[in-house]
């Protein structure tokens, strides 16, 4: 089986034969070594020398030299907002402090669908809608500063009913 030793981020694809793509979920896009089947059926061994969170738009480079493309999946998510920019960073504190992973814009956050929590928000005074969206978390203090290098702008989402 072929493998796929290494990630070529999106900011650094340039060119490559693109030979297939994988739709993978925040909790799939966390690894080191894997079995995967691209969308176009593609059966490789995605084998990192150490766990990475692969992220949307990121390349697998197979051993041949052709790229395998990630994609980020529409996931089942809560969109949290504020009525003040103040508001929001109070959220955002919040949601920190437990320690989940959070996407965070100018004017909204994304996090996981999540009852308890959406209760805390409402508590607080935010409003929660659920959405459906790819999830792009920040990758945290110790995540090696490439989990967030891209714009949050055109996000394409859907909202759904409970």
């Amino acid at each position: 089986m072929i493998r796929a030793t290494r990630i070529l981020r999106r900011d650094a694809l340039s060119g490559g034969e693109i030979v297939d793509r994988v739709v993978l979920d925040h909790g799939d896009r966390h690894r080191r070594r894997v079995a995967m089947r691209g969308s176009g059926g593609l059966d490789f061994l995605l084998d990192l020398p150490e766990p990475a969170v692969l992220e949307d738009g990121d390349a697998l480079v197979l051993q041949d030299g052709r790229l395998v493309w990630v994609e980020a999946a529409s996931e089942r998510l809560l969109e949290i907002r504020a009525p003040s920019e103040h508001a929001l960073k109070r959220l955002i504190w919040h949601i920190g402090n437990r320690h989940i992973p959070a996407e965070i814009d100018a004017d909204a956050v994304w996090i996981a669908d999540d009852h308890v929590l959406a209760e805390m928000v409402r508590g607080l005074g935010g409003t929660v809608e659920p959405v459906i969206r790819p999830f792009r978390p920040e990758g945290g203090a110790y995540a090696g500063g490439s989990a967030q290098a891209h714009a949050h702008g055109g996000h394409h989402h859907h909202h759904v009913a409970d």
